[in-house]
């Protein structure tokens, strides 16, 4: 049972990897996708609709019995929190991309972690003891991960030789980058993404099934999301899916993306808190660098491989000065429950006593 203990507290981290990794084929699949003639904005609704329809399906099956009531204010919430952190934080992020890179838009969303972090700390969702060496851990290693980001960004270095031989080639449209509009469209976007993270913690304590919750973020993000499509593309052929890449991109995106990855962010934040899902978007980068190379023998030099190290480092140290908040946050539940657990007993205990005095009287 130890053992098992042992290996259950690092579940959270396991699944984030994974969130990472799945991002990671997303932004390329993305690219590929764009590169075919596929609309952005066209791209997120039709996402969002597969993703909604699948996580309908799964809440409405396995979380029948749990799922809290919706009340309007609730409804309301969820609605706000779909429209800042997934039609518009999301619109705005593979439009980006149109104009940057994947390599580039990864790096750059890698300050979300720091935003979050400090909105957190401002909220007092997050709590830094600079006497205590793990509090002074998250300080530095946010500053790590950030210092590796900008690196990685800033700094390229001499080039290591791309793979002649990649199995996959994606062709990227030239004629469609801007740098400036794409950083600018970037970085609203990573505001907008640290204060939804932050509005999860909130909503999750008044709606706590993720299924449920998962499901309606992807529906209002389709429905706002096509609403703004209207607005933007006027012609009905910008709708249409042209080749067989952009059919399963916006499968995977739906399926993986939408669903399952939100799903997963979800439950990380109520187990563990906003700051610490935010962490692992660092790897990201550094995966996005590795399969840039390995499989699409896009170039790849030193400060990526220098940044991604740093990276790597930051993090460790922030979830090293994480852990002990999780060991902190289950003690205060174990405490609250046994008080509340107290507070029963002792009621029963005097209406138990009211009862015998009522009945002494009456004899």
């Amino acid at each position: 049972m130890a053992i098992l203990y042992a290996y259950s507290r690092f579940i959270p981290h396991l699944l984030m990897i994974l969130v990472q990794i799945g991002y990671s084929f997303l932004y390329f699949l993305a690219e590929a996708a764009f590169s075919h003639g596929m609309s952005p904005h066209v791209f997120v609704t039709y996402r969002y609709i597969v993703g909604s329809l699948v996580m309908f399906l799964l809440a409405y099956f396995l979380e029948r019995k749990v799922r809290p009531k919706l009340t309007l204010v609730l409804f309301l919430e969820i609605f706000v929190l779909s429209l800042l952190g997934a039609s518009l934080t999301v619109n705005i992020y593979f439009a980006s991309l149109r104009y940057t890179s994947a390599t580039y838009i990864t790096s750059m969303t890698n300050t979300v972690p720091s935003m979050t972090f400090i909105i957190a700390i401002m909220l007092r969702l997050e709590i830094v003891n600079l006497r205590n060496p793990r509090g002074i851990a998250k300080i530095v290693g946010t500053l790590l991960s950030l210092a590796g980001v900008l690196t990685i960004t800033l700094y390229k270095g001499p080039e290591v030789q791309s793979l002649q031989g990649a199995p996959i080639h994606i062709k990227s449209n030239a004629s469609q980058q801007n740098w400036v509009k794409g950083s600018i469209l970037l970085v609203v976007s990573c505001i907008t993404w640290s204060l939804w993270f932050i509005m999860q913690a909130y909503t999750l304590k008044r709606y706590p099934a993720q299924l449920s919750l998962s499901a309606w973020i992807n529906g209002f993000a389709a429905a706002q999301s096509a609403v703004f499509t209207v607005f933007m593309q006027h012609k009905l052929a910008a709708w249409s899916i042209g080749s067989s890449i952009v059919f399963w991109s916006i499968i995977y995106a739906g399926v993986i993306s939408c669903g399952l990855t939100v799903t997963i962010q979800l439950w990380c934040t109520e187990q563990k808190g906003p700051v610490f899902v935010t962490m692992f978007s660092p790897l990201a980068t550094v995966m996005v660098a590795i399969l840039a190379y390995f499989l699409f023998g896009e170039e790849l030099h030193a400060g990526s491989i220098l940044g991604g190290a740093v990276v790597i480092i930051g993090l460790y140290m922030l979830l090293w000065g994480k852990e002990k908040d999780g060991d902190r946050n289950k003690s205060q539940k174990q405490s609250l429950s046994t008080n509340d657990e107290e507070k029963l007993s002792h009621l029963a205990v005097e209406s138990s006593a009211g009862r015998d005095n009522e009945t002494g009287l009456e004899k």
